[in-house]
């Protein structure tokens, strides 16, 4: 019986002793925008996401899809669960330039874009995003997305975009 008592102790303190530790943790995690200055990481990539989107938007218009293209490393991989992969940037630009400019625009859903830095690298941002029709000013897609953004010298570029969970808009 006492053999019983002491291991349920034994059990009990390695549950709390597991659940401390688990919580320090926790509580360690950084947040998505944590790194050396959080706030200003999050600022430049939300700001990418507007200029790249600013253009994608208007990509029908004289030297706005040229200026999308400038954000993205000519060796883009681009994974759409609709669409397909592409793997460079020419193919990429080819899909945008036949089946969005003058067509529908992109929103960031507001309050949806987390970013993550990558020690070495850049950031991860991650959101939400609605499609509007030109046509009919209806925004009737929304899908959730990924992209990898690489820093070097001081210039930002898309390496990596995931777009993913096309679905009706509610």
């Amino acid at each position: 019986m006492i053999k019983l008592i002491n291991l349920a102790l034994a059990g009990v303190v390695a549950g709390t002793i597991f659940m401390a530790n688990a919580n320090a943790d926790a509580k360690q995690a950084p947040k998505p925008e944590a790194a050396a200055e959080p706030n200003q990481l999050y600022n430049t990539v939300a700001e990418l996401d507007t200029l790249v989107f600013d253009a994608f938007n208007r990509c029908a218009e004289p030297g706005q899809l040229d200026k999308h293209a400038g954000f993205f490393a000519p060796d883009v991989e681009f994974y759409h669960d609709n669409g397909g992969v592409t793997w460079t940037r020419d193919e990429m630009i080819a899909g945008t330039r036949n089946n969005v400019c003058g067509k529908f625009s992109r929103e960031l859903v507001a309050g949806s874009l987390k970013v993550y830095p990558i020690k070495g690298f850049g950031a991860i941002a991650q959101g939400s995003h609605r499609f509007c029709q030109f046509a009919s000013g209806k925004c009737e897609g929304l899908a959730d997305f990924t992209m990898i953004w690489r820093e070097q010298e001081g210039k930002w570029q898309l390496t990596r975009v995931l777009s993913y969970g096309h679905r009706p808009a509610p």
